[in-house]
């Protein structure tokens, strides 16, 4: 793990299990039921160093053995926020690590002329101030629809919130960390650049039509 352009909110998990999954799902040749199975991997391995902050509490337990005090995850369930549609990629490889984690929907699409996201949907558990969110969305590009998401579950009175990503550019990362610098950002690479149509290069593509299979 390491951090990017001296802002130790930006970590790049660069594990090598992880580089190398992100290799399988750059390359064109990649079908869909191959993407999708390695997004939803790549998603369950960053769990890891996303949740490495979480809160412990001691418990009284009884071992086949003997009694002990162990240690479990202490306070409010998280919750796992993807944008849509792209976003549902990465749920099911985070809540096979985290079962007990309850779902929330964000409904965001880019408007191809202006590139501004539109937001269409919102749907979130209770409690929101007391949970950690974790918003996921497989891209990271001019960061409109990211700082969007954020504002929503803001408005929903979250208070400790992550965003995760798999491939980001720069442009995206500035524009986030602008305007919600009290959000980590968890990202799997950070690209070179946006192009004229404010697609991440090299990137991986649309990662939602590569997903489900769409055009």
């Amino acid at each position: 793990m390491r951090s990017i352009i001296d802002d130790q909110m930006v970590i790049v998990i660069d594990h090598p299990l992880i580089t190398h999954k992100l290799t399988q799902i750059r390359k064109k040749e990649t079908g869909t039921n191959e993407f999708r199975k390695i997004v939803n991997e790549i998603g369950g391995l960053m769990v890891y160093e996303i949740t490495r902050d979480l809160e412990l509490e001691d418990v009284k337990i009884e071992t086949p053995v003997a009694s002990m005090i162990a240690r479990q995850i202490t306070g409010e369930k998280l919750v796992i926020c993807p944008i849509l549609r792209a976003g549902l990629g990465m749920v099911d490889g985070i809540l096979q690590m985290l079962p007990s984690a309850r779902v929330g929907h964000i409904g965001l699409y880019r408007d191809e002329a202006t590139l501004k996201p539109v937001e269409y949907f919102a749907k979130f558990p209770n409690k929101m101030d007391e949970r950690l969110v974790i918003i996921v969305d497989p891209m990271l590009a001019t960061g409109g629809s990211a700082v969007n998401a954020i504002d929503m579950v803001k408005k929903r009175n979250a208070r400790n919130i992550k965003f995760v990503c798999l491939v980001a550019a720069p442009e995206g990362v500035k524009e986030l960390r602008e305007n919600h610098p009290d959000v980590p950002v968890y990202i799997a690479a950070l690209d070179e650049k946006l192009n004229e149509k404010g697609y991440i290069i090299p990137g991986l593509g649309d990662c939602g039509d590569r997903i489900f299979g769409t055009k």
